[in-house]
C-alpha cells in the first residue's frame, strides 16, 4: 500500500510547495541531480556535507515500495559540486501515475538544477552484452508511450517547458563523449558499452517472444523505468547522461532453463559498486555547465 495519495495530476502549486520546502530546509543548491536504479543507491556514499530526508517526509513526495530502493534524498558535494541523489525511484508497477513518477524531476528543475544522471539496472539484449557491463545509454524507445502512457499527456505547463519537445537527442553528446574519456582512463573500456534501452511497464520479466520482438526494434536492453524521468527532464530543458548496469542477459531462447529474479540483480548491482561510484563522480567532477544549445528544447 501507498502510504500517500497517488494522483493523476500534480499542480504547479505541489511541485513549488515541495520546492520551497526543501530550500528551507537545506543551504545546498545543487546544479546535478543523480537518479540511482535498483541496488546503485551507493552512488551517494561518497557525498560530502550530506544531508539527507526520507521521501515520507517531504510534502506531496511519492514513496519507494521496491527492495533496492532506499527511499531518501541526498544532498551533498562531491568535489565541490552541489549534488542531489535519489537513492530509489518510482515505477508505473508500484500503482503510480506518471505524474508522480516524474514528480522528483520537476523538483529538481525549480531548485536549479542543470544536468540530470539517470542510473538504471537493466537486461541484456544485445548477443555482445555480458552480465556486469555497462551501458552508456545513446537513445531509448518508449514503449509505454506508444500506448498512450505518456508523462506529458495531458494539459502543457509553459513554466516547465515547450507542448512538443524534440527527442531525438535526449542524451547529450558531449556527456556520453566525456564519459567515453574517463572510461579510458579509470581502465573499463573492456566492460562499457553504448546502446538502446527500452523501457516496459513491468512488473513482469518479459517472455522470449517478447524479448526477440524488442531484440528486432533495435533494442540493447530492456528495463522498467528511466524513460519518463528523462522524458520529462528533456521536456524541462534539462541535459541528460544515462547510465544501464546489465544484470541479466535476457532470454531469447526457450531451451534456456535460467531465470531471471530480482534478488540477483541487487547483487550484481553491488558488485559493480566501486567502479560505479568511481565513474559518477568523475563525470560529475568534470562535468561542464550546459550551454544554450545544451538546453534547448525546441
Amino acid at each position: 500500500m501507498h502510504t500517500k495519495n497517488s494522483c493523476c495530476c500534480c499542480s504547479f502549486e505541489e511541485y513549488k510547495h515541495t520546492t520551497d520546502w526543501l530550500l528551507n530546509q537545506t543551504s545546498h543548491r545543487p546544479k546535478m541531480a543523480v537518479i540511482c536504479g535498483t541496488g546503485l543507491g551507493m552512488l551517494a556514499d561518497l557525498v560530502s556535507n550530506k544531508q539527507t530526508f526520507r521521501y515520507q517526509d517531504i510534502p506531496n513526495f511519492p514513496v519507494s515500495t521496491v527492495a533496492g530502493h532506499e527511499g531518501c534524498l541526498v544532498f551533498g558535494t562531491i568535489k565541490e559540486k552541489s549534488c542531489v541523489f535519489m537513492q530509489g525511484r518510482f515505477h508505473l508497477y508500484e500503482g503510480y501515475s506518471l505524474c508522480k513518477v516524474t514528480f522528483p524531476v520537476r523538483i529538481f528543475k525549480l531548485l536549479g538544477v542543470e544536468t540530470v544522471i539517470v542510473t538504471n539496472a537493466s537486461g541484456g539484449l544485445c548477443p555482445d552484452f555480458k552480465v556486469g557491463d555497462i551501458m552508456i545509454i545513446k537513445d531509448h524507445i518508449n514503449l509505454p508511450g506508444f500506448a498512450g502512457q505518456h508523462p506529458l499527456c495531458g494539459p502543457n505547463d509553459e513554466r516547465f517547458g515547450i507542448r512538443f519537445p524534440c527527442m531525438s537527442d535526449a542524451y547529450s553528446k558531449d556527456l556520453r563523449k566525456l564519459a567515453m574519456d574517463i572510461i579510458a582512463e579509470l581502465g573499463y573500456t573492456n566492460f562499457v558499452r553504448e546502446g538502446v534501452y527500452c523501457m516496459v511497464s513491468g512488473p513482469n520479466f518479459e517472455t522470449v517472444a517478447e524479448a526477440r520482438m524488442l531484440q528486432i526494434l533495435g533494442s540493447d536492453s530492456v528495463g522498467m523505468s528511466t524513460v519518463p524521468e528523462v522524458t520529462v527532464a528533456k521536456h524541462c530543458g534539462l541535459r541528460v547522461f544515462g547510465l544501464s548496469l546489465i544484470t541479466n542477459k535476457v532470454s531469447l531462447d526457450y531451451s534456456q532453463e535460467e531465470k531471471t529474479n530480482h534478488e540477483d540483480i541487487c547483487l550484481i548491482s553491488k558488485m559493480r559498486a566501486e567502479m560505479l561510484q568511481k565513474m559518477v563522480n568523475t563525470l560529475i567532477s568534470r562535468c561542464p555547465a550546459p550551454t544554450d544549445q545544451d538546453i534547448n528544447t525546441n
